[in-house]
């Protein structure tokens, strides 16, 4: 398996995150991983080019300690990937639906889930990623227990579905970030994102200034999320997502004005904007 040619996920073969590293990346191998920090540290120490990770769901929102381990994981964004999420009910062959009395997935597709696993009366299980949880349905034998996993799960493990897309919502999409050791710009006239974090002082005012230069700039700052820093309540640490590239004029000026109200501004990467945002705005 060449490092150049390699792309390392969070989970077993056939979790959503093998997926989107298939449809961006077909001619890449894929490399499994136990956690998000072994991909981080799988591509720092030369064993994947790149590394794929879920950050936020339509239905279950963000996905748990990935802005924590973006400050310290000494990696770059160099694009993102929408991947439509069709959750299968996968069970043991020959398995009847009356059977089933447990739904074994990761937190966040058992939360996507929830009300239709509550009306047929399956209790959830949270195990660690969603293929891992079709893989044990396979090993475990029991009839009882089902799987909330994709449809390449189903095939990998030797699983039924008994249905397909049972997410409680339409349009089921978990947004990826692909990470790799060097930044990769965009040119100037792309369409783009930007993502980077700052820090502000509990103080009045304090976020409405540094983000000031974003409105009288006309940047469309399309996320922001906030975390406590150092295990005080004294200041914040800042996630944004704004389009616009860092040599355009507008978001040169929206950083300055920034970088005079905040501190510690780290600029985690500019890439194209993916396709998605443009049929969602439409």
């Amino acid at each position: 398996m060449s490092v150049d040619n390699t792309i390392a996920f969070q989970g077993v073969p056939g979790a959503y995150a093998d997926l989107a590293c298939r449809s961006v990346y077909p001619a890449m191998d894929t490399l499994s991983c136990g956690s998000f920090e072994d991909c981080f540290t799988a591509v720092r120490e030369r064993q994947a080019k790149y590394a794929m990770i879920p950050v936020e769901n339509s239905i279950a929102g963000r996905v748990a300690d990935i802005h924590h381990l973006l400050p310290e994981g000494e990696l770059f964004i160099i694009g993102e990937h929408y991947q439509r999420v069709l959750h299968h009910l996968l069970v043991l062959p020959g398995t009847k639906l009356e059977q089933l009395k447990t739904a074994r997935s990761h937190v966040q597709a058992l939360a996507q889930c929830r009300k239709y696993l509550a009306r047929l009366g399956i209790a959830p299980v949270v195990c660690a990623d969603t293929a891992g949880g079709a893989r044990e349905v396979a090993l475990g034998g029991d009839p009882s227990v089902c799987g909330v996993a994709s449809s390449l799960a189903g095939q990998i493990y030797g699983l039924e579905s008994l249905a397909a897309d049972i997410a409680d919502l339409p349009d089921n999409t978990t947004r990826f970030l692909v990470l790799a050791r060097e930044p990769q710009t965009p040119r100037l006239g792309d369409f783009c994102m930007t993502s980077l974090l700052f820090k502000v002082r509990s103080v009045p005012a304090a976020l409405y200034k540094a983000l000031g230069g974003f409105a009288t700039c006309g940047v469309n700052l399309t996320k922001i999320e906030s975390y406590l820093v150092g295990g005080k309540f004294d200041a914040a640490q800042f996630y944004i997502d704004v389009e616009g590239h860092p040599d355009e004029r507008p978001l040169q000026l929206a950083l300055e004005e920034l970088r005079f109200f905040a501190s510690e501004v780290k600029i985690l990467g500019t890439y194209p904007a993916h396709p998605f945002r443009r049929r969602s705005a439409g």
